[in-house]
């Protein structure tokens, strides 16, 4: 993570007020809190999305800007950490640290990380660790012990992404147009479709969406249709269910292989709306892909706030206490103790 520095103790030279602040901001929410160095919650924001991919860099930025300003309420900040979707590449993270230099906050140990750290921070305490996210799309982080990590540019097709809600909408149309048009084998997935959208038929909804009547961005609603087909016997449906397994495993597989902890007890985080569904056949998937390979992998699925974790790493980097790492985490009801859930690896 870059900027990471994890002193032992907090700053003796500190005001008492002190505060540090952790940031959790994605494409449609920016998540806020800020922390005394004991580890109690004074002060917590919610504010529009984030992710300098979307909105870019300089809305970004004001967008933080205010929700940190906010949440400090005037105290001293002495540890910043942020979390934003959209930090996957050196150069991004490079560009953003440029961008909030000078703003009363930001320093030399402001900490800027994708915001699957924050995720990986909230799912689990354990130094050795994966987390796969999979919701409108799809990335992966893994760290180890020693501080080596592994991340993913998670660029979509282009960096060999596939799946996540946007891409199992998209199998799904490709799937039915082909039904229709007698390239393809007959799935219930074309009727499905066709009712989700409210459309008259499928080629209206390919026609909308060639002439931008209709964004593209609305196949993810899609995604849940071919769970329930699935459900119901279409193979087709199933076939994509099995996909998206294979690739959620592929994802903590690599992150494994490449920390050279395939046969340590590690816990394989599972984010994000798709996974969270707990559909049954995905996730029996997910396990049959790990085990030949990591048997003692634990997949547990995380279904609570990931601001928590950018919560706990900012406490963490300003020195702060296994007492006040706990205190910090008891301010969340929901959190990973209560929504954690294991899924056996047979």
């Amino acid at each position: 993570m870059s900027g990471a520095q994890l002193r032992t103790r907090p700053d003796a030279s500190w005001p008492a007020d002190a505060v540090v602040v952790g940031v959790d901001g994605g494409g449609s929410k920016t998540d806020v809190v800020a922390l005394s160095l004991d580890g109690e919650i004074v002060g917590r924001e919610r504010g529009e999305g984030s992710s300098p991919h979307f909105e870019g860099l300089e809305a970004s930025v004001r967008t933080v800007d205010a929700l940190v300003r906010a949440v400090a309420g005037g105290r001293p900040v002495v540890q910043t950490d942020l979390y934003l979707s959209g930090l996957d590449l050196p150069i991004e993270i490079d560009d953003y640290r440029a961008a909030i230099r000078g703003l009363s906050w930001a320093n030399e140990s402001t900490v800027l990380a994708n915001d699957l750290y924050a995720l990986l921070r909230a799912g689990t305490d354990e130094p050795d660790a994966v987390v796969v996210v999979c919701g409108t799309g799809m990335n992966a982080v893994g760290v180890r012990a020693d501080g080596s990590d592994v991340r993913f540019p998670s660029l979509g097709g282009i960096s060999g992404d596939w799946g996540g809600g946007s891409g199992l909408g998209e199998q799904a149309l490709w799937h039915a147009a082909r039904d229709i048009d007698g390239r393809g084998v007959q799935t219930a997935l074309t009727a499905a479709i066709v009712e989700r959208l409210g459309a008259a038929s499928l080629i209206e909804i390919i026609e909308d969406l060639h002439f931008g009547r209709r964004a593209g961005s609305e196949l993810a609603v899609l995604a849940p249709l071919v769970f329930e087909c699935a459900r119901d016997g279409d193979a087709v449906a199933a076939a994509l269910v099995d996909r998206q397994a294979d690739e959620i495993a592929a994802f903590a597989r690599a992150c494994l292989t490449r920390l050279d902890l395939l046969d340590r007890p590690v816990p394989v985080v599972l984010g994000g709306g798709i996974v969270s569904a707990r559909d049954a056949r995905l996730l029996d998937g997910i396990a049959a892909g790990l085990s030949p390979s990591a048997p003692h992998a634990r997949i547990e699925i995380f279904e609570g706030p990931p601001i928590v974790g950018a919560a706990l790493l900012a406490l963490q980097h300003a020195g702060a206490g296994a007492p006040e790492l706990a205190r910090a985490r008891s301010g969340w009801p929901g959190s990973r103790s209560e929504t954690s859930a294991l899924v056996a690896i047979p």
